[in-house]
């Protein structure tokens, strides 16, 4: 063998070897990335989601970006969610934390965002067994049936006054309130009067400022500028609320002290504290209401609001909504949560705004701890996982006309919200999927839009068409409605 033939050789052998490592390091196709900024220009504009959705009918539903340092993976599809949120749910199952929502250390102490860890297990294990169980969520049924009154009163009021029912505001207080009393025994709102300071704007702030577009989480080089102030800006939102907690804690504690003590779940967290200080602090308890207050009452507020501006944009709905309710349970009656197995036509309304209108519109984002492999691709250790809800619950190939609000769909079919079926995933799947499930999807929303339309009878404020009804949406972490509905009812 010459001396050419072993350089041209060895060389050879380095270029195949090349090849060969950036091959099995192939990244998922993806459009042409800048340098420096990588695709943040593609994410221009208020709705990320929809031009997430867009690339995704370009370059496929497994799709790689860079935005700015961030390798980021978009799951666009049924068939690649279920790859990610179940057959390979470990390797996928940890966060990636906003900036916003490191402020206050709350990311550290959070269920929702700590890694999938002892202490992670211990307080899922805590909310779970307390709050969201399905022993402990029959238990306070009555509780939710006071509430859903006190909401209806509320109607009623408006209705005699001949003022218009801003839907979104009552039904958070509602949720609220409920939450409030398992929690703490009391209202923290009155379901008739605005208060100065309004929990609902501090809690959408929080979630606004999470979901904006934040420098930060593109070049962390940025973390200790801060350039757009929106992690000291949840800071103060932050604030706020732990605040209200630690006084609603101290009044507790000295209520204790003139030995009045009361069967609520903060007891139970302030006896897990006592018991189990070296694990669980304040930080865990001030955070975990955090995440049960944020968690509780969003997702029930804006499927309330988008199913109540569905149905109102199209009369025919509500008036066969309204028939199914007489004949069930009887005209302007009481539901009670054991009624709604018996309404299906409701059931299949909240699935259909669940579907149109998912409460997220990218599941809360995953991240890979080390370099993982997925459908022949390779995702890198670092990398930001993106599963876009909303592409998925509008797709033209898993749903006929996906655009069209149309309940009807659901009639003969065996799907369901609840993690299984991966055409409709809007609590998400597997070990992160969202805890407050059985109490959203099944009790308080379709009770609180049943009760609704079975108390009265509803259109919008004068002027205003219902094929004319701004149906804009607000992205955030959440995806709320832009303007909010506004409704005026009459006593059935």
């Amino acid at each position: 063998m010459d001396y050419f033939t072993l350089v041209f050789g060895s060389i050879f052998a380095c270029i195949f070897l090349l090849f060969l490592s950036k091959r099995n390091k192939k990244l998922p196709p993806g459009p042409l990335q800048l340098p420096i900024i990588g695709n943040l220009f593609h994410l221009l504009g208020a709705k990320p989601h929809i031009s997430l959705a867009n690339l995704a009918k370009i370059y496929g539903p497994i799709m790689s970006l860079k935005l700015g340092q961030i390798t980021t993976i978009v799951i666009s599809s049924s068939t690649m969610a279920k790859q990610v949120l179940q057959n390979q749910d470990q390797a996928f199952s940890n966060r990636f934390i906003p900036n916003a929502l490191q402020a206050h250390n709350y990311s550290k102490f959070s269920v929702t965002w700590l890694p999938v860890n002892p202490t992670w297990r211990t307080l899922r294990r805590i909310l779970n067994s307390n709050i969201l169980s399905l022993t402990k969520l029959d238990s306070n049924q009555h509780l939710r049936s006071q509430k859903v009154q006190q909401l209806v009163d509320y109607v009623a009021k408006c209705s005699q006054e001949g003022e218009a029912v801003i839907i979104g505001k009552a039904a958070f207080k509602t949720s609220l309130n409920f939450l409030s009393n398992i929690l703490f025994s009391k209202d923290l709102v009155d379901p008739f009067f605005d208060s100065k300071v309004e929990l609902k704007d501090v809690i959408w702030n929080i979630l606004a400022e999470a979901g904006k577009p934040n420098l930060v989480d593109f070049f962390p080089i940025l973390e200790n500028i801060d350039p757009q102030r929106i992690r000291r800006n949840t800071d103060i939102h932050f604030n706020k609320l732990f605040v209200l907690f630690d006084d609603l804690i101290n009044e507790r504690l000295e209520e204790k002290r003139s030995r009045s003590i009361k069967n609520d779940v903060l007891e139970v967290f302030l006896k897990i504290r006592e018991e189990n200080s070296e694990e669980i602090d304040q930080n865990h308890i001030n955070s975990l209401l955090l995440d049960i207050f944020i968690g509780g009452t969003n997702t029930t507020t804006s499927t309330v609001e988008w199913a109540m501006a569905e149905i109102l944009r199209q009369p025919e709905i509500m008036k066969k909504v309204q028939a199914e309710l007489a004949e069930v349970v009887g005209k302007g009656k009481p539901i009670k949560e054991d009624d709604v197995s018996r309404l299906p036509y409701l059931q299949c309304i909240v699935k259909e705004t669940l579907r149109m209108h998912p409460p997220v519109p990218f599941l809360l984002p995953r991240k890979v701890e080390q370099d993982v492999e997925l459908c022949d691709y390779i995702i890198p250790k670092g990398s930001q996982v993106l599963v876009n809800v909303w592409a998925i619950s509008r797709d033209s190939a898993l749903w006929e006309e996906p655009l069209v609000f149309k309940p009807e769909r659901f009639w003969s079919s065996e799907l369901d919200v609840r993690g299984k079926d991966f055409e409709l995933i809007p609590f998400g799947a597997g070990r992160r999927i969202c805890p407050g499930l059985p109490l959203a999807a099944s009790r308080m929303v379709p009770v609180m839009v049943g009760s609704l339309l079975n108390s009265f009878n509803w259109k919008l404020e004068e002027g205003i068409k219902p094929e004319e009804l701004d149906m804009e949406e607000k992205f955030g972490i959440t995806l709320a409605k832009a303007c909010p509905l506004r409704a005026i009812a009459y006593p059935i």
